[in-house]
């Protein structure tokens, strides 16, 4: 079994900051792909930031340019740096990781989630 535990959200003012972190544990072989997702109140779960265990990024085009996402592999952690925070930015972060267990199968596992909240 995995765990993801994120830390890091909080209410900050537009235009803020806030850096969010998420540390994975248990039976890890190897991590691939991890990821930071959200759901505004009413909305459907979507991408925010993905990285592979290579460094390759992605991002959703509502974040560009603003968040960074960066992961410790030593760690089997992943940040989510959050610059020139809106108010649209309100959401419940969840973590995301596909891991590699040590019989090589591959599963998909989720945080608890954090709230970051952009008051206006």
């Amino acid at each position: 079994q995995v765990q993801l535990v994120e830390s890091g959200g909080g209410l900050v003012q537009a235009g803020g900051s806030l850096r969010l972190s998420c540390v994975a544990s248990g039976s890890i072989f190897r991590i691939n792909t991890m990821g930071w997702y959200r759901q505004a109140l009413g909305k459907q779960r979507e991408l925010v930031a993905g990285v592979t265990s290579g460094g390759t990024t992605n991002y959703a085009d509502s974040v560009k340019g603003r968040f960074t996402i960066t992961r410790d592999n030593a760690k089997n952690t992943v940040y989510l740096q959050m610059n020139s925070l809106k108010p649209e930015d309100t959401a419940v972060y969840y973590c995301n990781a596909v891991v590699v267990a040590y019989t090589l199968n591959e599963y998909r596992y989720w945080g608890q989630g954090t709230q970051v909240t952009v008051s206006s």
